[in-house]
Protein backbone atom coordinates (compact mmCIF):
# COMPACT_ATOMS: atom_id res chain seq x y z
CA UNK A 1 0.00 0.00 0.00
CA UNK A 2 1.81 3.27 -1.33
CA UNK A 3 1.45 6.30 1.25
CA UNK A 4 -0.27 9.24 0.85
CA UNK A 5 1.58 12.05 -1.04
CA UNK A 6 2.79 14.77 1.46
CA UNK A 7 0.39 18.09 1.61
CA UNK A 8 3.28 20.36 2.17
CA UNK A 9 6.96 21.22 2.26
CA UNK A 10 7.27 20.44 5.69
CA UNK A 11 5.58 16.91 5.90
CA UNK A 12 7.96 16.04 2.94
CA UNK A 13 11.28 17.06 4.58
CA UNK A 14 10.22 14.54 7.38
CA UNK A 15 10.01 11.31 4.45
CA UNK A 16 13.04 9.32 3.69
CA UNK A 17 13.92 9.60 0.15
CA UNK A 18 13.10 13.60 -0.35
CA UNK A 19 15.85 14.39 -2.03
CA UNK A 20 15.17 12.04 -4.84
CA UNK A 21 11.47 13.57 -5.19
CA UNK A 22 10.44 16.70 -6.85
CA UNK A 23 9.97 18.63 -3.52
CA UNK A 24 13.39 20.23 -3.66
CA UNK A 25 12.54 21.41 -6.94
CA UNK A 26 9.48 22.76 -5.65
CA UNK A 27 11.20 24.14 -3.03
CA UNK A 28 13.71 25.55 -5.23
CA UNK A 29 11.15 27.40 -7.80
CA UNK A 30 9.50 28.89 -4.61
CA UNK A 31 12.62 30.78 -3.68
CA UNK A 32 13.62 31.86 -6.94
CA UNK A 33 10.18 33.50 -7.55
CA UNK A 34 10.88 35.21 -4.06
CA UNK A 35 13.92 37.09 -5.20
CA UNK A 36 12.16 39.41 -7.63
CA UNK A 37 9.84 40.13 -5.06
CA UNK A 38 11.70 40.25 -2.04
CA UNK A 39 14.83 42.21 -4.01
CA UNK A 40 12.01 45.42 -5.33
CA UNK A 41 10.55 45.45 -1.51
CA UNK A 42 13.92 45.34 0.26
CA UNK A 43 15.68 48.59 -2.20
CA UNK A 44 12.42 50.26 -1.30
CA UNK A 45 13.43 49.95 2.37
CA UNK A 46 17.04 50.71 1.67
CA UNK A 47 15.96 54.05 0.42
CA UNK A 48 15.33 54.37 4.00
CA UNK A 49 17.54 52.51 5.69
CA UNK A 50 21.26 53.00 4.01
CA UNK A 51 20.86 57.00 4.65
CA UNK A 52 19.90 56.16 8.55
CA UNK A 53 22.31 53.77 8.92
CA UNK A 54 25.03 56.06 7.64
CA UNK A 55 24.04 58.71 9.82
CA UNK A 56 24.01 57.08 13.05
CA UNK A 57 27.82 55.53 12.34
CA UNK A 58 28.51 58.71 11.23
CA UNK A 59 27.57 60.06 14.82
CA UNK A 60 29.29 57.68 16.98
CA UNK A 61 32.17 57.51 14.87
CA UNK A 62 32.76 61.44 14.33
CA UNK A 63 30.24 62.91 16.80
CA UNK A 64 28.75 64.57 13.90
CA UNK A 65 25.02 65.48 14.41
CA UNK A 66 22.13 64.33 12.30
CA UNK A 67 21.06 67.13 9.54
CA UNK A 68 17.75 68.33 9.96
CA UNK A 69 17.46 67.77 6.16
CA UNK A 70 17.73 64.50 6.40
CA UNK A 71 15.36 63.86 9.91
CA UNK A 72 12.96 65.54 7.46
CA UNK A 73 13.28 63.45 4.65
CA UNK A 74 13.81 59.87 6.79
CA UNK A 75 10.31 61.13 8.87
CA UNK A 76 8.78 61.96 6.45
CA UNK A 77 9.40 58.62 4.19
CA UNK A 78 8.48 56.70 6.87
CA UNK A 79 5.10 57.99 6.69
CA UNK A 80 4.82 57.92 2.69
CA UNK A 81 6.23 53.86 3.60
CA UNK A 82 3.66 53.13 6.20
CA UNK A 83 0.86 54.33 4.42
CA UNK A 84 1.49 53.01 1.14
CA UNK A 85 2.59 49.70 2.96
CA UNK A 86 -0.86 48.12 3.13
CA UNK A 87 -1.97 48.92 -0.32
CA UNK A 88 1.36 47.76 -1.90
CA UNK A 89 0.73 44.71 0.49
CA UNK A 90 -2.55 43.74 -1.71
CA UNK A 91 -0.07 42.93 -4.43
CA UNK A 92 2.33 41.02 -2.60
CA UNK A 93 -0.08 39.03 -0.72
CA UNK A 94 -1.69 38.24 -4.18
CA UNK A 95 0.77 36.73 -5.34
CA UNK A 96 1.96 35.05 -2.08
CA UNK A 97 -1.15 33.14 -2.13
CA UNK A 98 -0.55 31.93 -5.60
CA UNK A 99 3.27 31.04 -5.09
CA UNK A 100 3.33 29.48 -1.95
CA UNK A 101 1.01 26.24 -3.75
CA UNK A 102 3.96 25.41 -5.07
CA UNK A 103 5.09 24.13 -1.66
CA UNK A 104 2.21 24.26 0.38
CA UNK A 105 -1.31 22.41 -0.91
CA UNK A 106 -3.31 23.60 1.47
CA UNK A 107 -5.94 26.46 0.79
CA UNK A 108 -5.94 29.84 3.00
CA UNK A 109 -8.87 31.36 4.28
CA UNK A 110 -10.06 33.54 1.50
CA UNK A 111 -10.03 37.05 2.56
CA UNK A 112 -12.12 39.20 1.01
CA UNK A 113 -11.90 43.41 0.04
CA UNK A 114 -12.77 45.39 2.96
CA UNK A 115 -12.33 49.24 0.79
CA UNK A 116 -9.83 51.24 0.88
CA UNK A 117 -10.32 51.79 5.05
CA UNK A 118 -10.23 48.16 5.96
CA UNK A 119 -6.99 47.97 4.58
CA UNK A 120 -5.80 50.80 7.59
CA UNK A 121 -8.85 49.30 10.08
CA UNK A 122 -8.27 45.31 10.28
CA UNK A 123 -6.00 43.11 11.65
CA UNK A 124 -6.00 40.94 8.73
CA UNK A 125 -4.23 44.15 6.56
CA UNK A 126 -1.96 44.82 8.98
CA UNK A 127 -0.29 41.08 8.86
CA UNK A 128 -0.19 41.08 5.39
CA UNK A 129 2.01 44.23 5.98
CA UNK A 130 4.21 42.46 8.66
CA UNK A 131 4.50 39.53 5.74
CA UNK A 132 5.69 42.36 3.10
CA UNK A 133 8.19 43.79 5.53
CA UNK A 134 9.19 40.18 6.31
CA UNK A 135 9.95 39.22 2.71
CA UNK A 136 12.01 43.04 2.17
CA UNK A 137 14.14 43.18 5.46
CA UNK A 138 14.46 39.36 7.00
CA UNK A 139 14.29 36.90 3.30
CA UNK A 140 16.78 38.85 1.79
CA UNK A 141 19.63 38.83 4.77
CA UNK A 142 18.77 35.05 4.76
CA UNK A 143 19.07 34.04 1.15
CA UNK A 144 22.46 36.36 0.89
CA UNK A 145 23.70 33.99 4.26
CA UNK A 146 22.88 31.03 2.76
CA UNK A 147 23.99 32.23 -1.00
CA UNK A 148 27.80 33.10 0.97
CA UNK A 149 27.78 29.56 2.45
CA UNK A 150 27.27 27.94 -1.24
CA UNK A 151 29.66 30.48 -2.64
CA UNK A 152 31.96 28.93 -0.48
CA UNK A 153 31.30 25.19 -1.15
CA UNK A 154 31.57 25.82 -4.31
CA UNK A 155 35.02 27.15 -3.99
CA UNK A 156 35.64 23.84 -2.26
CA UNK A 157 34.47 21.85 -5.17
CA UNK A 158 36.21 23.64 -7.40
CA UNK A 159 39.48 24.33 -5.70
CA UNK A 160 41.61 21.83 -7.46
CA UNK A 161 40.95 23.34 -10.55
CA UNK A 162 41.45 26.83 -8.79
CA UNK A 163 45.00 25.74 -7.68
CA UNK A 164 46.35 24.27 -11.25
CA UNK A 165 45.75 28.13 -12.03
CA UNK A 166 47.72 30.16 -9.19
CA UNK A 167 50.42 29.70 -6.44
CA UNK A 168 47.76 29.79 -3.78
CA UNK A 169 44.27 29.26 -2.94
CA UNK A 170 42.54 30.69 0.14
CA UNK A 171 39.82 27.52 1.03
CA UNK A 172 37.90 28.60 3.74
CA UNK A 173 40.17 28.29 6.39
CA UNK A 174 43.84 27.38 5.17
CA UNK A 175 45.33 27.71 1.86
CA UNK A 176 46.86 25.13 -0.77
CA UNK A 177 49.27 25.33 -3.24
CA UNK A 178 48.74 22.46 -5.56
CA UNK A 179 45.66 20.80 -7.10
CA UNK A 180 46.46 17.30 -4.93
CA UNK A 181 46.13 19.29 -2.16
CA UNK A 182 42.93 20.60 -2.70
CA UNK A 183 41.59 17.03 -3.52
CA UNK A 184 40.08 16.82 0.19
CA UNK A 185 38.60 19.83 0.23
CA UNK A 186 36.99 18.94 -2.94
CA UNK A 187 35.23 15.96 -1.49
CA UNK A 188 34.13 17.78 1.03
CA UNK A 189 32.40 20.31 -0.76
CA UNK A 190 30.89 17.46 -3.02
CA UNK A 191 29.63 15.54 0.32
CA UNK A 192 27.63 18.88 0.92
CA UNK A 193 25.66 19.10 -1.99
CA UNK A 194 23.00 17.09 -0.69
CA UNK A 195 23.25 19.16 2.81
CA UNK A 196 22.99 22.14 0.82
CA UNK A 197 20.45 20.56 -1.26
CA UNK A 198 18.13 20.10 1.66
CA UNK A 199 18.80 22.99 3.22
CA UNK A 200 17.23 24.94 -0.01
CA UNK A 201 13.99 22.89 1.13
CA UNK A 202 14.44 23.84 5.09
CA UNK A 203 14.74 27.78 4.06
CA UNK A 204 11.52 27.56 1.85
CA UNK A 205 9.67 25.63 4.27
CA UNK A 206 10.21 28.27 7.00
CA UNK A 207 9.63 30.98 4.70
CA UNK A 208 6.42 29.34 3.81
CA UNK A 209 5.31 28.52 7.41
CA UNK A 210 5.99 32.40 7.86
CA UNK A 211 3.23 33.40 4.96
CA UNK A 212 0.65 30.95 6.15
CA UNK A 213 1.05 32.22 9.97
CA UNK A 214 0.66 35.58 9.07
CA UNK A 215 -1.88 35.42 6.19
CA UNK A 216 -3.93 32.45 7.24
CA UNK A 217 -4.89 33.39 11.06
CA UNK A 218 -8.02 33.94 11.49
CA UNK A 219 -9.46 37.27 10.65
CA UNK A 220 -9.99 39.29 13.71
CA UNK A 221 -10.34 38.39 17.67
CA UNK A 222 -13.51 39.69 17.52
CA UNK A 223 -15.41 37.69 15.31
CA UNK A 224 -14.09 34.60 16.75
CA UNK A 225 -15.62 35.66 19.94
CA UNK A 226 -18.87 36.76 18.48
CA UNK A 227 -18.69 33.01 16.96
CA UNK A 228 -18.58 31.41 20.24
CA UNK A 229 -21.07 34.12 22.10
CA UNK A 230 -23.42 32.58 18.92
CA UNK A 231 -23.02 29.26 19.26
CA UNK A 232 -23.55 29.23 23.36
CA UNK A 233 -27.00 31.21 22.27
CA UNK A 234 -27.65 28.75 20.02
CA UNK A 235 -27.04 25.88 22.84
CA UNK A 236 -28.80 27.70 25.51
CA UNK A 237 -32.07 28.38 23.56
CA UNK A 238 -31.87 24.53 22.04
CA UNK A 239 -31.94 23.68 25.74
CA UNK A 240 -35.14 25.60 26.80
CA UNK A 241 -36.67 25.05 23.47
CA UNK A 242 -35.96 21.36 24.36
CA UNK A 243 -37.74 21.71 27.72
CA UNK A 244 -40.60 23.61 26.54
CA UNK A 245 -41.20 20.62 23.88
CA UNK A 246 -40.57 18.43 26.70
CA UNK A 247 -42.81 19.89 29.05
CA UNK A 248 -45.93 20.39 26.05
CA UNK A 249 -45.06 16.14 25.29
CA UNK A 250 -45.68 15.67 28.86
CA UNK A 251 -48.22 17.35 29.78
CA UNK A 252 -49.97 18.12 26.86
CA UNK A 253 -50.09 15.36 24.23
CA UNK A 254 -49.38 12.08 26.47
CA UNK A 255 -52.33 12.80 29.17
CA UNK A 256 -54.51 13.06 26.04
CA UNK A 257 -53.39 10.08 24.69
CA UNK A 258 -53.41 8.28 28.08
CA UNK A 259 -57.12 9.27 28.16
CA UNK A 260 -57.89 7.94 24.37
CA UNK A 261 -56.58 4.08 25.19
CA UNK A 262 -58.43 3.91 28.38
CA UNK A 263 -61.39 5.25 26.28
CA UNK A 264 -60.81 2.59 23.26
CA UNK A 265 -60.22 0.05 26.54
CA UNK A 266 -63.45 0.39 27.71
CA UNK A 267 -65.11 0.69 24.16
CA UNK A 268 -63.63 -3.15 23.23
CA UNK A 269 -65.17 -4.02 26.50
CA UNK A 270 -68.72 -3.11 25.62
CA UNK A 271 -68.29 -4.05 22.06
CA UNK A 272 -70.02 -7.98 21.14
CA UNK A 273 -66.70 -9.83 19.95
CA UNK A 274 -68.60 -10.98 16.99
CA UNK A 275 -69.46 -7.41 16.10
CA UNK A 276 -67.58 -6.31 12.59
CA UNK A 277 -66.73 -3.07 14.69
CA UNK A 278 -64.68 -5.38 17.46
CA UNK A 279 -61.66 -5.98 15.24
CA UNK A 280 -61.33 -2.77 14.00
CA UNK A 281 -61.34 -1.16 17.55
CA UNK A 282 -59.09 -3.79 18.88
CA UNK A 283 -56.60 -2.94 15.85
CA UNK A 284 -56.92 1.33 16.69
CA UNK A 285 -56.56 0.20 20.78
CA UNK A 286 -53.35 -2.02 19.98
CA UNK A 287 -52.26 0.74 17.82
CA UNK A 288 -53.26 3.84 20.78
CA UNK A 289 -50.85 1.40 23.11
CA UNK A 290 -48.17 1.21 20.71
CA UNK A 291 -48.28 5.53 20.32
CA UNK A 292 -48.01 5.75 24.16
CA UNK A 293 -44.54 3.56 24.07
CA UNK A 294 -43.10 5.71 21.14
CA UNK A 295 -44.05 9.09 23.17
CA UNK A 296 -42.76 7.93 26.27
CA UNK A 297 -39.87 6.97 24.50
CA UNK A 298 -39.29 10.06 22.79
CA UNK A 299 -39.67 12.22 25.64
CA UNK A 300 -37.05 10.28 27.32
CA UNK A 301 -34.97 11.14 24.17
CA UNK A 302 -35.39 14.56 24.71
CA UNK A 303 -34.41 13.95 28.93
CA UNK A 304 -33.62 10.85 30.31
CA UNK A 305 -36.29 10.63 33.31
CA UNK A 306 -33.13 8.97 35.07
CA UNK A 307 -31.58 12.21 34.71
CA UNK A 308 -34.18 14.15 36.30
CA UNK A 309 -34.80 12.04 39.70
CA UNK A 310 -31.39 10.53 40.08
CA UNK A 311 -28.74 13.39 38.79
CA UNK A 312 -25.96 12.70 36.30
CA UNK A 313 -23.83 10.94 38.67
CA UNK A 314 -27.51 8.48 39.52
CA UNK A 315 -28.14 8.68 35.59
CA UNK A 316 -24.67 7.55 35.01
CA UNK A 317 -24.74 4.67 36.96
CA UNK A 318 -28.34 3.06 36.04
CA UNK A 319 -26.50 2.93 32.44
CA UNK A 320 -23.17 1.00 34.13
CA UNK A 321 -25.61 -1.51 35.61
CA UNK A 322 -27.26 -2.07 32.04
CA UNK A 323 -24.22 -2.28 30.23
CA UNK A 324 -23.39 -5.60 28.56
CA UNK A 325 -20.15 -6.05 30.47
CA UNK A 326 -19.06 -4.97 33.66
CA UNK A 327 -18.33 -0.83 34.06
CA UNK A 328 -17.04 0.99 37.49
CA UNK A 329 -18.46 4.30 37.51
CA UNK A 330 -16.30 7.01 39.78
CA UNK A 331 -18.48 10.34 40.62
CA UNK A 332 -16.95 13.24 42.07
CA UNK A 333 -19.30 16.14 41.75
CA UNK A 334 -19.89 18.60 44.43
CA UNK A 335 -22.43 20.56 43.50
CA UNK A 336 -25.25 20.86 40.50
CA UNK A 337 -24.34 21.56 37.14
CA UNK A 338 -26.69 23.56 34.56
CA UNK A 339 -28.52 21.69 32.62
CA UNK A 340 -26.45 21.40 29.38
CA UNK A 341 -23.75 20.27 30.90
CA UNK A 342 -26.03 17.71 32.62
CA UNK A 343 -27.47 16.65 29.34
CA UNK A 344 -23.96 16.59 27.31
CA UNK A 345 -22.14 14.49 29.86
CA UNK A 346 -24.52 12.04 30.18
CA UNK A 347 -25.22 11.59 26.17
CA UNK A 348 -20.97 11.83 26.09
CA UNK A 349 -20.89 8.04 28.53
CA UNK A 350 -24.18 6.50 26.84
CA UNK A 351 -22.31 7.26 23.18
CA UNK A 352 -18.96 5.98 24.87
CA UNK A 353 -20.08 2.94 26.06
CA UNK A 354 -22.57 2.04 23.10
CA UNK A 355 -19.16 2.59 21.19
CA UNK A 356 -17.44 -0.02 23.54
CA UNK A 357 -20.14 -2.53 22.85
CA UNK A 358 -20.37 -2.53 19.27
CA UNK A 359 -16.48 -2.15 18.37
CA UNK A 360 -14.19 -2.25 21.07
CA UNK A 361 -14.27 -6.11 22.42
CA UNK A 362 -13.47 -5.24 25.76
CA UNK A 363 -13.90 -6.94 28.95
CA UNK A 364 -14.56 -4.15 31.38
CA UNK A 365 -14.67 0.13 31.25
CA UNK A 366 -14.76 2.68 33.38
CA UNK A 367 -16.33 5.88 33.85
CA UNK A 368 -15.12 8.73 36.06
CA UNK A 369 -16.62 12.25 36.49
CA UNK A 370 -14.47 14.94 38.36
CA UNK A 371 -15.58 18.32 39.09
CA UNK A 372 -12.40 20.23 39.57
CA UNK A 373 -13.03 24.17 39.88
CA UNK A 374 -15.36 25.81 37.43
CA UNK A 375 -14.69 22.21 35.20
CA UNK A 376 -16.47 19.40 35.03
CA UNK A 377 -14.00 16.38 33.45
CA UNK A 378 -15.45 13.29 32.08
CA UNK A 379 -13.30 10.05 30.84
CA UNK A 380 -14.38 6.72 29.91
CA UNK A 381 -12.00 3.83 29.11
CA UNK A 382 -11.90 0.65 28.32
CA UNK A 383 -9.33 -2.54 27.62
CA UNK A 384 -10.52 -3.21 24.21
CA UNK A 385 -8.94 -3.52 20.74
CA UNK A 386 -8.32 0.47 20.43
CA UNK A 387 -7.72 1.91 16.93
CA UNK A 388 -11.07 4.21 17.47
CA UNK A 389 -11.04 6.59 14.85
CA UNK A 390 -13.46 9.60 14.39
CA UNK A 391 -12.74 9.71 10.47
CA UNK A 392 -14.26 6.25 10.33
CA UNK A 393 -18.15 6.88 11.67
CA UNK A 394 -20.16 9.47 12.87
CA UNK A 395 -20.62 8.84 16.46
CA UNK A 396 -17.24 10.47 17.73
CA UNK A 397 -17.99 13.47 15.29
CA UNK A 398 -21.69 13.80 16.54
CA UNK A 399 -20.27 13.91 19.95
CA UNK A 400 -17.39 16.10 19.64
CA UNK A 401 -20.06 18.27 18.09
CA UNK A 402 -22.08 18.17 20.71
CA UNK A 403 -19.49 19.08 24.01
CA UNK A 404 -17.92 21.74 21.30
CA UNK A 405 -21.58 23.36 21.43
CA UNK A 406 -21.16 23.30 25.06
CA UNK A 407 -18.00 25.18 25.03
CA UNK A 408 -16.37 22.12 25.81
CA UNK A 409 -13.28 19.79 24.15
CA UNK A 410 -12.74 16.10 23.35
CA UNK A 411 -9.78 14.15 23.50
CA UNK A 412 -9.41 11.01 22.42
CA UNK A 413 -6.35 8.31 22.79
CA UNK A 414 -6.88 4.93 21.10
CA UNK A 415 -3.88 3.35 19.47
CA UNK A 416 -4.54 -0.33 17.98
CA UNK A 417 -4.09 -2.88 20.42
CA UNK A 418 -5.79 -0.73 23.23
CA UNK A 419 -6.77 0.50 25.83
CA UNK A 420 -9.15 3.72 24.72
CA UNK A 421 -9.82 6.76 26.47
CA UNK A 422 -12.27 9.10 25.99
CA UNK A 423 -11.55 12.60 28.01
CA UNK A 424 -14.51 15.61 27.76
CA UNK A 425 -13.19 18.72 29.24
CA UNK A 426 -16.96 20.37 29.73
CA UNK A 427 -17.05 24.17 31.75
CA UNK A 428 -19.49 23.99 34.32
CA UNK A 429 -19.85 27.98 35.72
CA UNK A 430 -23.48 28.30 37.02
Amino acid sequence: MTSAPPPHLTDALRRRGYLLTSWPWRAVAYLVTTVPIAGVLSIGLLVLGAPLLAAVNAARQHGRPIPLALVLFLAVGSLITLASAPLVSVAVTAIERWRLRLVDARPLPVQRWQGVAGRYTTATAWREVAHTFWLGSVVPLGYGMFALLLLLDLTLVASPWLAGDADQVIVVWTTVDTPRQAVPYAILGVLLVPVFWYGLGVIAAVQAAVARWLLGRPTDGAALREVTRSRTRLANAYEAERRRIERDVHDGAQPRLTSLTLQLGLARLDVPSDSPAARPLAIAHEQAKELMTTLRQIVHGIRPQSLTDLGLAGAVREQADEATIPVTVHADIGRSLPDVIEMTAYFVVSECLGNVARHARATRAEVRLTQAGDQLVVEVSDDGVGGADPARGTGLTGLADRVAAANGRLLLASPPGGPTLVRVELPCRT
